[in-house]
């Protein structure tokens, strides 16, 4: 039960098996009959036949809301006869947090702003006018949202030949993160990886842009290139499941701020 959501954790959306695409993994078999949200030490756990899992380091995976809980309980219990870990995009995140540990806070949140100092937002095409404007439509209300809200300056430029974002700028966004729990930062980190922006993982936390919203601004290039060229079944096919995985994250963010 631990090491099967390990490995899909580890192994999600990165390429693994394509090279063995045809094989049909092998599931582990349902072994409960109930997923019930339990009240433990610290906040709440899903309890499978009153029993709470652990992560491979023997951590219960406890949450600090029953309504996180109940989210989760309710991916195990929309499990058939085998467990896809693949269908659990919440327990996986929250599993992974829980086993990283409040010690990879720090980390976490020097990711976001490294990821902010060459981010997404901030380089454009120069070429062609149509996808100039997508990106300008897209992302520049993003950047004023953002600029307003914490009171900081960007510099985005043409091209990708890097461009230095002001100090006084990531050093206020790393300070904003520094409140920020071991879950809210890696549902960010989730959400940042997804969409190649901390600053829509940032927007997204602070209630800047819909999730819709970030979804769309990740996907300008993405999306130029279908409206020029068709659909690719193979990227489409991605897409939805990366899809699932921001929607995981997008909703961890809002079950922690409600």
């Amino acid at each position: 039960m631990r090491e099967f959501l390990e490995d899909a954790n580890q192994h999600r959306d990165d390429g693994y098996g394509r090279a063995q695409a045809h094989v049909k993994p092998q599931l582990p078999k349902r072994f409960y009959s109930e997923a019930t949200v339990k009240p433990m030490e610290g906040g709440f756990a899903v309890a499978l036949d009153g029993k709470v899992p652990r992560t491979p380091g023997m951590k219960h995976v406890v949450v600090p809301l029953a309504t996180i809980a109940e989210a989760m309980a309710a991916e195990w219990a929309a499990q058939d006869k085998d467990i896809d870990p693949m269908t659990m995009p919440m327990t996986r995140l929250v599993n992974s947090a829980v086993e990283a540990g409040e010690e990879t806070a720090p980390a976490l949140r020097d990711e976001i702003v490294k990821y902010v100092g060459s981010d997404l937002l901030l380089y454009r095409a120069d070429t062609p006018d149509s996808l100039v404007r997508r990106q300008e439509e897209a992302w520049d209300a993003a950047l004023v949202k953002l600029a307003r809200h914490f009171g900081v300056a960007f510099q985005p430029t043409i091209g990708v030949v890097h461009q230095a974002q002001p100090a006084p700028t990531l050093a206020r966004l790393r300070a904003a993160l520094e409140t920020e729990d071991l879950f809210t930062l890696a549902a960010m980190n989730a959400v940042m990886s997804i969409t190649g922006s901390g600053l829509l993982a940032l927007a997204l936390r602070h209630g800047l842009l819909t999730p819709e919203e970030v979804w769309v601004a990740a996907h300008v290039d993405e999306d130029h290139n279908v409206s020029l060229w068709g659909e690719v079944e193979e990227i489409t096919e991605r897409r939805a499941k990366r899809r699932a995985e921001f929607d995981a994250a997008a909703r961890l963010l809002a079950l922690l701020k409600a």
